[in-house]
This record gives structure tokens, sequence and C-alpha cells, in this order.
């Protein structure tokens, strides 16, 4: 079941455009108008299909996230481990600095000088990049002290060997199920970009939510859809991740 609802959840957002009867900025009718059997989902201030606008902004919400959340993991990796095998806290510092700002302040900074699709995977990736090397460093700690390890050591093996052959194959169970979360956290932060006017789409799923807030007493249902569509995403990213976990946590011990 948890797989079938993920696969439709996935389905639905990638191949969303291909579904679409309207185009996502004309007008298709009078503003807020209610479900039709023609609309299922009513229309938006200006009067565009609101599932047309859903299902052309769930793409790009995803890949933005997905590119967002393996940078920010990818980074939070090679750092974690580093400071798992030489010991060096030191290396930390940066990132830890940053998680000392908060997400969304972050979000501006990087979006007033880089207001386009990559200063949006940027700042979505330097935010979720202190947790991941976190996890990644706990993990890998529990990894280095152990006999085999230090064997490899002894006998002189490179880092490349010891990270390839004897860390990560224990390690990357849990990296995969932090880059789970780390998605569902990108989701979430890409959303709030569109809710804060700093969009990359003209159907991104918070710029949805936003234009619908001061219709929502007149066409309730182009506001909940897209949340409804946020949620329905972290949801599936969450059930992903729990499975990943849950494979992972054999390997550890």
């Amino acid at each position: 079941m948890k797989r079938a609802f993920a696969a439709v959840a996935a389905l639905i957002v990638l191949l969303g455009p291909e579904f679409a009867a309207n185009s996502p900025t004309k007008p298709v009718g009078v503003p807020y108008s209610w479900p039709t059997w023609v609309l299922p989902f009513g229309t938006d201030h200006l009067g565009r299909d609101v599932l047309s606008r859903m299902l052309h902004g769930g793409r790009p919400l995803v890949l933005t996230s997905l590119a967002a959340a393996l940078a920010g993991v990818l980074l939070g990796a090679v750092i974690g481990l580093a400071v798992a095998l030489t010991k060096r806290q030191a290396l930390m510092w940066p990132l830890d600095a940053i998680a000392a700002v908060p997400p969304i302040l972050v979000l501006l900074l990087t979006l007033t000088a880089m207001p386009d699709r990559v200063g949006l995977v940027l700042a979505v990736a330097v935010v979720g990049a202190p947790l991941a090397a976190r996890v990644t460093q706990a993990a890998a700690a529990q990894v280095v002290g152990r006999a085999h390890v230090e064997i490899a050591i002894a006998r002189g093996e490179n880092w490349a060997w010891l990270l390839g052959r004897e860390i990560l194959p224990l390690v990357g169970g849990t990296v995969l199920a932090d880059a789970g979360m780390r998605f569902v956290t990108s989701v979430h932060l890409v959303a709030a970009a569109g809710f804060l006017g700093l969009s990359v789409s003209d159907s991104d799923w918070g710029l949805l939510i936003v234009e619908a807030l001061p219709g929502a007493s007149l066409q309730p249902w182009a506001l909940l859809v897209p949340v409804l569509g946020v949620a329905l995403l972290a949801v599936s990213s969450n059930l992903f991740a729990d499975r990943v976990a849950r494979h992972s946590r054999g390997m550890l011990g």
C-alpha cells in the first residue's frame, strides 16, 4: 500500500504537465469558479485552471527540491566523513555557523544575490548540509573505530580505499535515509520561496498557496489543492525515508 501511494504521487508529479488539460497561465473561466466536471478544482483569482496549474507546478518543485537535497547531502557527507576520519572538529565550524542562521534568512539572502533556480538550489543545499554532516559523522564514527578499519589504516590504505571499501558500504543506508529527510525539508523551503514571492516557476505550489489566500472563502479548493499537494509530497518522501532507514538499521549494529 505504501509503495503504491508513493508511486502514484511520483507519477502524478513528474508526468503532471502531460495530463494537464489547459495552459497554466491562460484564463479558462470566471475567476473563483467552483469545481465542475470540466474544471475539477475550479479556477483561481485570474480564472486559470487550478488543476492544470498544479500539474504544471509539481515537476519543477520536485526536481528543484531533489537537486538541492542531493547537493546538501553530498556536501554534508563529505565534511562529515572527513571529520570522522581526521577527528578535526574545526571542519564542522563553518556548517555550525550556517546552522545558527534561520533557514528563511539564508533563503532570502541567497535569492537576493542570485534570483534564479540555481540560487534557490544553492540556498536550500546550504541549509540542509549542516544536519547531513552531523548525521554522516555520527554514523561514520561508529565504523571508523572497528577492527577492520583500524587494520586497513595500519596497512597504509589511502582514504579513497577506506571510504569505498570499509566505511561507505556501512553508512550508505543511513546517508540515503537522511537524504529522504533532506528532500522533505527541501520541498518545504522551495514551496516557502514561492510563498514569499521568490518563486522560479509561474505554477510553483507555494505561489499558488499565497495567491489563493485572499479568495479562500470564495473558492477554497484553489487553496486546499496546493496545500494538500505539498503534504502528499512530504508524506510520500517520509515513507520512502522510513523504509530505507529500516533496511539500514542492522548495518551499524
